[in-house]
C-alpha cells in the first residue's frame, strides 16, 4: 500500500511515448519459439516441394562421382571439370530452399513486434558483464520461464517422435524388402513428413510462449504514477514556462491587433467599458467584420489608436456590447446586427461627404439602433 502512495509500484499502462522510446531502443516483443518454429516448419515444407528434384540430383551426382574410366584419374583438369558439373544440378533446388529460409527467417522474427532496426539494441551494454546482473538473470522469474518451456519443448517433441515412430513402424519395416532405389525414396518422403510433423509440434509451445511475451513485454513497459506525471510535465512543459509562451502568444496577438486598427472604417463604443473596431469592404466580396476588439484599458488604447489615425469613433452601447459578446476579431458582423451596422456605416460616410464639402450635415445616429433581443447584453 506504501508502494502506490508513494508512486513507486508500475500499476500504470505505459504511454505513447514510452512506447515509442522502447522501439527506439530495441524493446519490442520477439519470440524465439515463433521464429524457430517458422524457419524449421518452412525448411520441412521446402523439402516436400523440392524433396524430389534435389533427391534425383544427389542420384545423380553420385552415379557420376562413382563412373568414370581410369584414364581421367590422371587428369588434373577433369578433377575440377567433375566436380563442377556434379554440384551444377543441386545449385538450383539448394538456392532456392536456402532462399526461402532465409526470408522465413526475417518474417519470422518480425511476426511478432514487427521490422525494427535500432542502432541503440546494438551498443554494446556493460551492466550484462556484471556478475550480479548476470546471477539475478540466472535465478530470476525469466530464467524459471525459460526452464518450464525447455521441459516443454522437450515433453512435446519425445511424446511427437513416439506418436510417429508408432504410427510409421509397419512402414520402416517394410523398406527391408522393397528394392533399390525405390526404398530410399520411399525412406526420404517418410524423413520429410516426420521432420514436418515434428517441426509443427513446436506450435504447441509457440501457442504459449507468444501471449507470454506480449503480456511479460506489457509488463515492463509499465509506469509508476509519478513516472507518468514526469513525463506529462515533460512532454507538456513546465507551468510557468506554458505560461510564460500564452503570455508571449497573448501579446504578439494584441500587437498585431492594434496593427490592424488604423484600417478599420469605424470604431464603435461603449464609453465605460468596450470597444470593437468594423471594417468594411466596398468591393462586397465580405460583410463588413471586426479587426479589433477590447475591454477597460484594451478599449481605450483601440480608441487612442483611432484617435490618432483619425478613424471615426462612435458610441453605442448596445450595439458595441452586441459586437463583442458575439464575434471574435476576423469574424464577419452576425446577419442580424447588418440592420444596424448599415446605419452606422452611412452616418460615417455621410459625415466624411460633409467635411469634404460635397453634402450637407448628417443627422445624428439613433440611439435606438435596432438590436435583436438575443443580441441584447446589460453587463
Amino acid at each position: 500500500m506504501a508502494e502506490n502512495e508513494n508512486g513507486t509500484d508500475k500499476s500504470e499502462e505505459a504511454t505513447p511515448e514510452r512506447i515509442r522510446k522502447s522501439k527506439e531502443k530495441g524493446q519490442v516483443a520477439r519470440s524465439k519459439e515463433l521464429a524457430t518454429a517458422s524457419v524449421l516448419i518452412s525448411a520441412a515444407l521446402s523439402f516436400l516441394v523440392f524433396g524430389d528434384r534435389l533427391a534425383f540430383e544427389l542420384s545423380v551426382m553420385m552415379k557420376r562421382a562413382f563412373t568414370f574410366e581410369r584414364s581421367v584419374l590422371f587428369s588434373p583438369e577433369y578433377m575440377w571439370i567433375h566436380i563442377t558439373d556434379s554440384f551444377k544440378g543441386l545449385a538450383i533446388p539448394m538456392f532456392t530452399i536456402l532462399l526461402m529460409l532465409f526470408i522465413i527467417s526475417i518474417l519470422g522474427s518480425s511476426l511478432l513486434g514487427g521490422m525494427l532496426f535500432s542502432t541503440k539494441a546494438m551498443m554494446p551494454k556493460w551492466s550484462k558483464l556484471s556478475p550480479k546482473a548476470g546471477l539475478k538473470r540466472m535465478l530470476g522469474m525469466q530464467a524459471y520461464v525459460e526452464l518450464l518451456k525447455s521441459i516443454m519443448k522437450v515433453t512435446v517433441v519425445i511424446g511427437m517422435v513416439w506418436w510417429i515412430l508408432g504410427a510409421t513402424f509397419e512402414r520402416i519395416l517394410h523398406l527391408s524388402v522393397m528394392p533399390l532405389p525405390a526404398s530410399v525414396f520411399e525412406a526420404l518422403d517418410m524423413l520429410t513428413w516426420m521432420f514436418l510433423l515434428l517441426c509443427s509440434s513446436m506450435l504447441l509451445i509457440v501457442i504459449v510462449d507468444v501471449p507470454y511475451q506480449i503480456y511479460k513485454h506489457t509488463e515492463e513497459l509499465k509506469m509508476t504514477k509519478q513516472e507518468v506525471k514526469d513525463e506529462y510535465r515533460n512532454s507538456e512543459g513546465k507551468p510557468e514556462v506554458k505560461q510564460r509562451i500564452r503570455q508571449l502568444q497573448y501579446e504578439a496577438s494584441q500587437r498585431k491587433m492594434m496593427g490592424d486598427v488604423p484600417d478599420a472604417d469605424v470604431i464603435v463604443t461603449n464609453p465605460t467599458h468596450y470597444s470593437v473596431a468594423i471594417k468594411y469592404e466596398q468591393n462586397g466580396e465580405r460583410a463588413p467584420y471586426i479587426v479589433a476588439k477590447g475591454v477597460d484599458f484594451m478599449a481605450l488604447k483601440i480608441r487612442e489608436v483611432g484617435r490618432e489615425y483619425e478613424v471615426p469613433v462612435m458610441q453605442s452601447p448596445p450595439l458595441c456590447r452586441a459586437i463583442y459578446h458575439t464575434t471574435e476579431i476576423g469574424d464577419e458582423v452576425p446577419e442580424e446586427l447588418f440592420v444596424a451596422i448599415a446605419q452606422v456605416l452611412a452616418y460615417i460616410y455621410q459625415l466624411d461627404q460633409f467635411r469634404k464639402g460635397k453634402s450637407g450635415r448628417p443627422k445624428a445616429l439613433p440611439d435606438d439602433l435596432r438590436i435583436p433581443k438575443g443580441f441584447q447584453y446589460n453587463d
